[in-house]
């Protein structure tokens, strides 16, 4: 398939970029359900790092076998699967080329305090198992942002230089951000501005409530009247603060919720002028039918 003239567009914007990752991107933009609309629906599987495995598999024990998850994917027609190297790997051989491939590279887990992650992969091996980009996490405020910032951009340089992209994964906590914080409009909206400022292909945040954190912000925004009272009127305000619109932003699913309240996130994610959601815990924890039929429901909002 041609690419469309919406997917040139969205290429135009990554000025300075490389032909390759430039390919990449439009890889990822070119395929499944939503190829060439601009939108994407990401599976992420990188829950068992983070909860472990029965918390994330134990409500569809067939989730368990990386080749499930696989076909998944594939099946559901997603414009990518993202998960760690393990995962990756398995099945790496069997659904070579059947779906675009995003190699999480930094994993936490819950065995640990503190708000951190280990770098678990490598880009050669994202380069090996023909990925079309890697994945990161950043936690803006925590006491070792700055670090993971500083591994992020070294991670960055090499990925690009390979021609791959780069997902960043953007989640404020700890320092000066409340617990309320994590998700709170103008706590989002600057993880989506530093990830931009990083270089960030695509911006993973998650969805914003109208909570205001910082009392620094909450005075300009107030006197600059920035809306916030709707859901799309707060995606519209994360897409602002990633480059005008100009850089992909994708949006978590988050925690296991009810199809209605999920299908109206991503309804006001479509009307804010986001592109897209990653929905992991939503898809892969139900019966596989169930979760094809959720799968196809989102991406028939965002078409």
């Amino acid at each position: 398939m041609l690419r469309t003239q919406t997917v040139r567009e969205i290429l135009s914007w990554y000025e300075g970029e490389t032909p390759g990752l430039k390919s990449n991107l439009s890889r990822l933009l070119m395929h499944g359900k939503l190829a060439g609309t601009g939108r994407v629906v990401i599976l992420p599987v990188d829950q068992g790092f983070e909860h472990g495995p029965a918390r994330s598999f134990a409500p569809n024990p067939v989730g368990y076998d990386p080749h499930y998850l696989y076909q998944l994917a594939i099946d559901a027609g997603v414009s990518g699967y993202a998960a760690p190297l393990g995962l990756l790997e398995q099945g790496a051989d069997t659904f070579a080329g059947e779906v675009p491939l995003i190699l999480k590279l930094n994993s936490g887990n819950s065995l640990v305090g503190g708000a951190d992650q280990a770098v678990t992969a490598k880009v050669e091996d994202a380069m090996r198992l023909g990925c079309v980009g890697v994945g990161f996490t950043i936690y803006p405020g925590a006491d070792n942002s700055y670090a993971m910032i500083e591994e992020l951009r070294e991670i960055s340089y090499e990925a690009k230089s390979r021609g791959l992209m780069t997902v960043v994964w953007s989640y404020p906590r700890g320092g000066k951000v409340t617990k309320d914080g994590e998700t709170a409009l103008d706590i989002i909206a600057y993880a989506a501005h530093m990830a931009a400022l990083m270089g960030a292909t695509i911006i993973k945040v998650k969805l914003p409530t109208g909570h205001l954190d910082l009392d620094a912000a909450k005075t300009v925004y107030d006197k600059y009247e920035i809306p916030g009272d709707t859901a799309a009127a707060r995606v519209r305000h994360i897409m602002q603060a990633a480059f005008a619109g100009k850089r992909l932003v994708v949006f978590s699913g988050g925690a296991a919720k009810n199809t209605d309240e999920l299908l109206d996130e991503v309804r006001a994610i479509r009307e804010g002028g986001g592109n897209g959601s990653i929905i992991g815990r939503n898809s892969f924890q139900r019966p596989k039918e169930e979760a094809l039929t959720l799968l196809n429901e989102v991406m028939d909002i965002y078409r």
